[in-house]
């Protein structure tokens, strides 16, 4: 199916074609068309299947401009109601929709002033709508839908009453969606209680995380994974890379390591201020942050469009961080590649999440020290065939006459190269015989746990 199908605006399909969709996901194809024939709609679907655009879509294709805000969304983090407040703004872009983000944390006064010169989408947090609602700055009256979006994270985080309390204040004349990852018992209740005959579809993991990502693992030591790490980003060259790290400290480490080492890298964490997060999340999009080293809470929500690689530093600790993670890349119906990282102890560990996930993660050996410098000269090669179809080095002609008087152009060359890029030689050695390590180590382990099934059953 192609959005094409869907028989959208041509605004809105401007706006898709922009952002760079390319087909529908399973929860867009389950979701757009109902949502555009009006009725409710419950969608069980997992961050990084695609739902943010599942309703941003209809939402922005149904939106009739007016002074009171057409639509709300509730989210349950400030960092989610950025991101889909972000998104949703792209996809109204050639409407001309306004989308206001509402969240604590943050200057109220400056909400207020947005909120009077009139918003069209709602996009926030349920206590800072309350706050708004109380002061009587916003005015839901005109809603015509409302979306719950990560339901049970709501549920989790204690907003189930704040829930209510907003719905209870918003005309019974709307349509409802609800999207979550689970459908527990209290969510279901209010689905039955503020929902009319809503139309259910999920997504499953395997449509989540097997088409469009290519998952591989690399066994590597603890005391090794910088140096694995490196080799990788060389090698693969990733035009936007999430590194995934289990703590804050760790985060803070890989990335000041890798900024030494001369990467683009930023580091998010929950630490960091709101005004700080916003900071690298927009140097990330715009590319002047190529690899982004991130905790699963402070990467929770985001949806960059161009993400090519996800690296696990640190091995998710259950197969749901895995599907989460990994699916921050292979976005929008375009390909992505999940790494994990893997020691000898998780080995056991990350079999369980294949078989949890119901998917196969190939095993890949690290690239040699031959293949990586064989990788940075290509990429050096690309950099200066792209500076000489711009050119881009014409100012320089004097400098090169004035110095082959001297020396030979050759020389020439490849001292600029040198000053450019240094030695591109200069590769680690030490993580070349680590797989090799690994697979001992491996051997031992299976061994180790043939003796104690064989033992186990001798009972």
């Amino acid at each position: 199916m192609k959005f094409e199908d869907f028989l959208l605006s041509k605004e809105t399909m401007k706006s898709i074609y922009e952002i760079g969709f390319e087909e529908p996901t399973p929860i867009q194809v389950a979701t757009i068309p109902l949502v555009l024939k009006g009725v409710d709609f419950i969608g069980q679907a997992q961050t990084g299947t695609g739902k943010t655009a599942a309703f941003g879509i209809p939402i922005v294709e149904k939106c009739k401009r007016g002074k009171k805000p057409f639509a709300i969304i509730l989210e349950p983090t400030r960092e989610l109601a950025v991101q889909v407040s972000f998104e949703i703004s792209n996809l109204g872009k050639f409407k001309n929709i306004r989308v206001l983000p509402v969240y604590g944390g943050t200057s109220i006064e400056r909400q207020i002033k947005a909120l009077n010169r009139g918003v069209d989408i709602i996009v926030g947090t349920p206590g800072r709508i309350i706050d708004h609602i109380n002061r009587g700055t916003l005015i839901l009256s005109d809603i015509k839908i409302v979306v719950l979006d990560e339901a049970d994270e709501m549920l989790n985080m204690g907003f189930i009453d704040d829930i209510e309390t907003i719905l209870k204040t918003i005309p019974s004349e709307r349509q409802t969606l609800l999207f979550s990852a689970t459908i527990p018992h209290p969510i279901m209740n209010i689905a039955n209680k503020y929902m009319k005959n809503p139309v259910k579809a999920g997504v499953n993991t395997k449509d989540i995380i097997v088409p469009k990502i290519k998952q591989v693992f690399y066994e590597v030591r603890e005391e090794d994974k910088l140096d694995a790490l490196s080799r990788l980003i060389d090698v693969e060259n990733p035009q936007l890379a999430i590194v995934f790290c289990h703590t804050k400290n760790k985060v803070d480490e890989v990335s000041k390591r890798l900024n030494q080492m001369g990467y683009n890298t930023g580091a998010l964490h929950g630490d960091f201020t709101q005004a700080r997060r916003e900071e690298v999340m927009g140097k990330f999009r715009k590319g002047s942050i190529d690899i982004l080293v991130a905790t699963d809470v402070a990467a929770r929500g985001l949806d960059i469009q161009n993400v090519t690689h996800v690296i696990n530093y640190d091995i998710p600790q259950n197969p749901e961080g895995y599907i989460h993670r990994i699916g921050r890349t292979g976005r929008a119906g375009k390909s992505g590649i999940a790494i994990t990282f893997v020691t000898p102890r998780e080995y056991r560990h990350l079999r369980l999440i294949e078989k949890t996930a119901k998917t196969i993660i190939d095993r890949k050996r690290l690239p040699s020290v031959a293949e990586v410098i064989k990788a940075k000269e290509k990429s050096i090669i690309k950099d200066i065939e792209k500076i000489i179809r711009e050119n881009k080095h014409l100012s320089y002609a004097p400098m090169v006459k004035a110095l082959s008087e001297q020396y030979c152009l050759v020389d020439i060359a490849e001292a600029s190269l040198y000053a450019a890029y240094g030695d591109v030689k200069e590769v680690p050695e030490k993580v070349v015989h680590s797989t090799d390590d690994m697979n001992k180590s491996t051997k031992k382990i299976k061994t180790k746990n043939e003796r104690i099934t064989k033992k186990s059953t001798n009972y």
